[in-house]
């Protein structure tokens, strides 16, 4: 879906009046060779998963990124220019968003793309960026290929899910788990997710007890067959790696079946699938790629809160925000170090060239030949008032 606004789809009228300054000066004619580069603008090209308004985790982190990029376009921008985003609607798929990275590029002209969500749509944008060789900064996703094989071109922000397996199983076994079922999309992404969780099996002597893949379109019939296979499996510990609506579906039809199994998740739309789930979402511990954005124990968090509070007064914090909050930063910072008169490349090598970008103490590091980003992955609790406690 295509939007006639360059941040946000008019859909979501509620964000119209917040979007970015400057946000109707996309008819200005480019002074540079380099697309996507005007004498007071950057176009910048975002596929996102909005699916009109319903992902809830997909308008969370837009208004992360607007709160952030509104407050530096307030200050002038960036070397002058005030930053412009053309956001797509990819529906969650990886075929639209392929397509939208695509339309962004070739016929929108935009700079570089950006600030993707979930694994499957995200790794077709990566494809496209490194096709056309175009920068491809903040993927929200924990996909393995958004760093191995390395990609040039492409700057994640957030940790991986590998590691974030990894700190879940390592919970699990600490607690005295030691089977553990996986949830995952089936998928080309979704099998390299599968191998990692096999390779984390092998290496902490524990057991990969049942293997759940689904499809986007998942009835609840096949979700009931999921949660007969889970209670003639018994594994101690059923993890995902997205599918947060899906996710959502299985835990309750599990509760409702009566199965105590224990269920955990890993960030993504974890704010908003607690929320759903009320009291069936209590005690379930989740890996956070993000510090607590309730929490002022961390300098980001605190300018984040101040800073969200004046964008949307009265909005509920999420960790879906503060990534995009925190994504735009690296992002912001990117364009900076690609200098006065920023090229592709010149962007590429400045973030290499710095290393690491540092947000407020925490760092995400960008070296020729990795781009790692942040290493942070912690684990988080709901507790009976329905909050996270870290």
């Amino acid at each position: 879906m295509k939007t006639t606004m360059p941040f946000l789809s008019p859909l979501f009228t509620r964000l119209s009046s917040l979007a970015i300054g400057a946000l109707l000066g996309l008819a200005s004619p480019l002074v540079h060779a380099q697309d996507g580069i005007s004498r007071n603008q950057i176009l910048i090209g975002q596929s996102i998963t909005l699916q009109a308004g319903k992902n809830d985790y997909g308008m969370a982190v837009q208004e992360g990124v607007a709160t952030y990029l509104n407050a530096v376009n307030a200050q002038g921008g960036v070397n002058g220019r005030k930053l412009v985003v053309k956001t797509l609607d990819d529906n969650n798929s990886s075929d639209q968003a392929g397509k939208n990275a695509r339309t962004l590029v070739q016929d929108d002209k935009v700079f570089l793309l950006f600030g993707s969500i979930e694994g499957g749509p995200s790794t077709a944008v990566m494809k496209v960026a490194t096709e056309l060789k175009v920068p491809f900064i903040g993927p929200m996703a924990g996909s393995p290929t958004l760093r191995r094989p390395h990609q040039p071109d492409v700057f994640p922000v957030r940790a991986e899910h590998l590691e974030e397996f990894k700190a879940l199983m390592a919970y699990s076994q600490r607690t005295g788990g030691s089977k553990i079922a996986f949830v995952r999309s089936d998928s080309e992404n979704g099998l390299q997710h599968l191998e990692n969780v096999k390779k984390l099996c092998k290496e902490m002597g524990m057991e990969l007890a049942l293997d759940l893949p689904f499809k986007s379109d998942i009835s609840d019939a096949q979700i009931d067959e999921m949660v007969t296979r889970i209670a003639a499996a018994s594994p101690h510990l059923v993890f995902n790696h997205g599918g947060i609506g899906m996710y959502e579906r299985l835990i309750k039809r599990a509760r409702a079946r009566g199965l105590n199994t224990t269920f955990s998740g890993v960030n993504s739309g974890s704010t908003q699938l607690a929320k759903h789930l009320g009291d069936l979402g209590l005690g379930m511990v989740f890996s956070q790629v993000m510090p607590s954005p309730w929490e002022r124990k961390t300098e980001v968090a605190r300018e984040y809160q101040d800073a969200y509070r004046k964008f949307k007064p009265g909005a509920e914090f999420s960790y879906g925000s503060l990534e995009g909050y925190m994504t735009a930063k690296v992002l912001v910072a990117a364009l900076r170090l690609a200098g006065p008169n920023p090229t592709r490349s010149s962007l590429v090598q400045g973030l290499e060239a710095a290393g690491s970008v540092d947000i407020h103490g925490l760092k995400a590091v960008y070296q020729k030949g990795s781009h790692a980003g942040l290493s942070l992955v912690d684990l988080s609790i709901v507790d009976r008032y329905g909050k996270f406690r870290h």
